[in-house]
Parts: C-alpha cells; sequence; structure tokens
C-alpha cells in the first residue's frame, strides 16, 4: 500500500543507514501514514559477501531493530530473516504478524551496500575444516558456486553460452528505463554483452549483478485497513521458502541439487495459493546471477526441464511483445545492481497496483522470486484477492 526506493549507486555519498530512514519514510508517506502508527518492522539483513568486510549496523547493513529506533515509531513486533530466501522469508514474517495481531502497520525494508575495494576480497591465507578441500584449488565464493551447475546446464542440455545474451539483454533494456536503476538509460546490446569477459568459465562478469548501494522499503497492512489508504492495495496471496539444502561442500551447488530442490519449492508455492504456472501473468524471476533465469524457468513449469535456453533465444522472455514471458520487465538485479530480490518485489507491487505509469501491463497475478530454486522462494501477488 505504500513503498519507496532510493537512487541506487555504486556507492552513496552518506551512511547506509541514513539512505534507509529518509526511504522508510518516505514509503510511510507514500502510504498515507505517519511513524507514529508504524507498529512493526522487518528486515532481511544479510550482507551478501563471501568477503571480510566488516558487519556494522547502519553503515554496511540496516537491520530491522536499528531502523526502528530511528524513525519516530514505537514498535510492538521487530524482527529479521536470516533463512533461506531473504525476500520472501521477510514478506512471509510480515504477513504473519498481521495475521496473528502481532502488529497493524509493517515497514519491510531491504539495504545493501558495497563496501569500498573489491567486494567478495578475503585476505585469510588458511583455510580449515571443509574449505581446506575447496578453497586452495581456487573453488570459493558465488562465481565458482554458479559457474558450477551452469556448466553442467550447458553441457547436459546442449545449450549455446551464447542463448544467455537473451536474459541480459532483456535485463538491461528494462532497468535502462527505470529512473532508479544504476543502468538507467544505459541499456546493453548481445555484442556486448559476448564481448565481456570471462569471470569463472562460463560465467562472464555481464552474467553477474552489479553490488550497488540502494535501499527500498514497502509498508503493509490488512485488506480491510487497506482499504481506507490512498493507494490500490495489492494482495498477498501466498508464499513458499525453499526445503533445506543437500549437505555439500560449501559453494557446491550441483544442478540437481537445484533442480529438485526447486521442483519442491514450486510444489508447495502452487499448493499454498490454488494456481499454477498458466495463472501467472507478471513472473518476476530472481537473476542475481543470469543462469538463475534458466533454472526458475523450468523448476516452475514456465518451460520444459532443459528447454530454457531455446526458450529464452525463441523470444520467451521478451516483454515487447504479447507472447514473451515479461520475467525480466521490472529490470531484475541484472537490470537494477545488487538489491537482492527487490526488484522481483517492487515491479509486482507497481504493476499490479496501477502505479507503474507508462510501462503499465495488463497483469492480474504476479510472482517474485529470490535466490536459487533450491535456496530461496517466492511470492504470489494479486490484484484483487484469491
Amino acid at each position: 500500500m505504500g513503498y519507496a526506493h532510493s537512487a541506487i549507486e555504486r556507492h552513496v555519498d552518506r551512511p547506509l543507514g541514513a539512505v534507509a530512514v529518509d526511504v522508510a519514510r518516505s514509503a510511510i508517506a507514500d502510504a498515507g501514514l505517519t511513524p507514529d502508527v508504524i507498529d512493526g518492522f522487518v528486515a532481511a539483513g544479510l550482507f551478501p559477501t563471501a568477503g571480510a568486510h566488516a558487519v556494522h549496523d547502519g553503515v554496511s547493513t540496516v537491520t530491522a531493530a536499528w531502523l526502528a529506533a530511528r524513525v519516530g515509531a514505537a514498535p510492538r513486533y521487530v524482527a529479521g530473516f536470516a533463512g533461506i530466501g531473504q525476500i520472501p522469508g521477510a514478506v512471509a514474517m510480515a504477513v504473519n504478524a498481521i495475521v496473528a495481531g502481532a502488529a497493524d502497520y509493517v515497514v519491510l525494508h531491504r539495504a545493501l551496500h558495497n563496501p569500498a575495494g573489491g567486494y567478495h576480497d578475503n585476505p585469510a591465507t588458511a583455510v580449515s575444516g571443509p574449505q581446506q578441500w575447496t578453497v586452495p584449488q581456487g573453488y570459493a565464493g558465488p562465481m565458482s558456486m554458479i559457474a558450477l551447475p551452469y556448466n553442467e546446464y550447458l553441457r547436459r542440455y546442449g545449450a549455446d553460452e551464447e542463448a544467455m545474451a537473451a536474459v541480459v539483454v532483456e535485463a538491461r533494456r528494462n532497468g535502462a528505463e527505470l529512473p532508479w536503476s544504476y543502468w538507467y538509460q544505459r541499456p546493453l546490446t548481445v555484442e556486448e554483452y559476448l564481448a565481456a569477459p570471462v569471470v569463472s568459465s562460463p560465467v562472464r562478469r555481464l552474467d553477474c549483478d552489479i553490488p550497488v548501494d540502494g535501499v527500498a522499503a514497502f509498508v503493509l497492512t490488512s485488506a480491510a485497513r487497506a482499504r481506507d489508504l490512498p493507494h490500490r492495495p495489492v494482495y498477498v496471496a501466498g508464499y513458499a521458502s525453499s526445503p533445506p539444502a543437500v549437505p555439500r561442500l560449501p559453494s557446491h551447488w550441483p544442478l540437481d541439487d537445484i533442480m529438485s530442490g526447486g521442483a519442491e519449492t514450486a510444489r508447495r508455492l502452487w499448493a499454498e495459493t490454488g494456481i499454477g504456472p498458466a495463472d501467472i501473468d507478471l513472473p518476476q524471476l530472481y537473476d542475481g546471477f543470469s543462469p538463475f533465469v534458466y533454472f526458475w524457468l523450468e523448476a516452475l513449469g514456465f518451460c520444459p526441464v532443459g528447454e530454457a535456453h531455446r526458450f529464452v533465444q525463441d523470444g520467451g522472455i521478451d516483454s515487447r511483445t504479447p507472447t514473451g514471458l515479461p520475467v525480466l520487465s521490472g529490470g531484475g538485479a541484472l537490470g537494477n545492481g545488487r538489491m537482492h530480490g527487490i526488484p522481483q518485489m517492487l515491479e509486482c507491487y507497481l504493476q499490479l497496483s496501477g502505479r507503474a505509469g507508462a510501462r503499465r501491463r495488463a497483469a492480474a497475478i504476479g510472482l517474485a522470486c529470490h535466490s536459487s530454486p533450491h535456496y530461496g522462494g517466492a511470492v504470489v501477488y494479486t490484484r484483487e484477492p484469491l
């Protein structure tokens, strides 16, 4: 029923917490409320770096407790989500608090920080435990983690690396239309994508979202209370989180784990909401790394297993066409910056509430994913109550 979003920049010139306070107050005002009526705060405070950067609340992350103490509210409910699927999990906590009567009006926010130096810089010279079997061989961090299943996918299904250009170009074209995006007015060509350096074969640099500083906030309440507020509400129809991942060595995500876990995530989601993939006309798939789009397309049943690479090459996700699935119409992470599930949630809200302006689509049911199908979650949003 209300939202606000900061500009997305590589590095902001003031503390992340100061930006978060301003964004939260703007979201509250956008909802037609004042801070004194906000009685719930929920956040996903993960600082998603594999490096050794220090975590300072209000600087490199902004927790729900930190924000709640600084916007002029007197909350009854303050909680942070630390499990699998940061944004879907935080939405579930906010909804559950409202349904249980623990809070009437909840601010949900996400604040992302891009530290000075390399995002995943780590000065460690020795490792122990399970990492001793991977790090010395150069297998560490998210680049290796996504390169392994992507390489499996290419070999198993005879896919060409060039097919992924359709995903990244689509994200950047849509992100280039969003004034808050880091990539505003900077679309990408296929040739530019193919010329990008490979960072962990077969992953190119442009297959990865760019680290940024940015904050977004939303205000949630019950359907009954929302009727008295200025904007058309968007309804949370249901959500699902992935099952616990199979224990593996650090950063070891085999393709079979992703797809079997993703199938269970999808089963839970369709059972929770009573709908299926054919009912979704605004799917927003997570794309922190471009291969996630293939995995989500197949796990959720938008195309057959092993066919996502052909699906995207054939225009299946071209949001400019009447038959294309608009899975990246909000730009995603590749078209906005590393906002960790916020672009997907925001696009569902803007489109279903009728606030997308010239980009408005005739959509009735949206879906917002976050992280990997086997290590994340999804939320279904609707224009009308189901």
